[in-house]
């Protein structure tokens, strides 16, 4: 299997949030979680409310069984995974629905797209959850 491959795979498993979507979903008490290094969330800003959450901790923050979790990590619970254009979320999103959260999800283009389509976005920089 390539990457191609398992981005296909990945992406066959989620209904994946236009950033309209992803918007009205974090409204609706959607968590957003961004899986960009600082030096993009520095360079290009955040979303309001986004919780920023490094990659390689992401399992550990999001497994509902875990020690580990962020508060309000529920199965019931939707995420949407921004990354910068949409392809590392689309694997991050399919491995937390492997841990249970069965509404994880990505947002489709990723940051760039969110910014693209005129949504509210804030200066960046926020530290990622530990």
């Amino acid at each position: 299997m390539n990457i191609d491959e398992m981005l296909a795979s990945a992406r066959a498993t989620l209904e994946r949030a236009e950033p309209a979507d992803a918007w009205r979903l974090q409204a609706e008490g959607a968590l957003i979680v961004d899986i960009r290094p600082i030096g993009y969330r520095e360079a290009e800003g955040e979303i309001p409310g986004a919780v920023p959450v490094e990659r390689i901790h992401l399992e550990w923050r999001l497994d509902p069984a875990s020690d580990h979790r962020l508060p309000g990590v529920r199965p019931d619970r939707p995420v949407v995974v921004v990354c910068n254009e949409g392809y590392a979320s689309s694997l991050a999103a399919a491995d937390l629905r492997r841990l249970g959260l069965s509404l994880a999800t990505d947002l489709v283009g990723g940051f760039r797209a969110w910014r693209a389509a005129g949504l509210p976005v804030q200066p960046g920089g926020t530290p990622a959850v530990p």
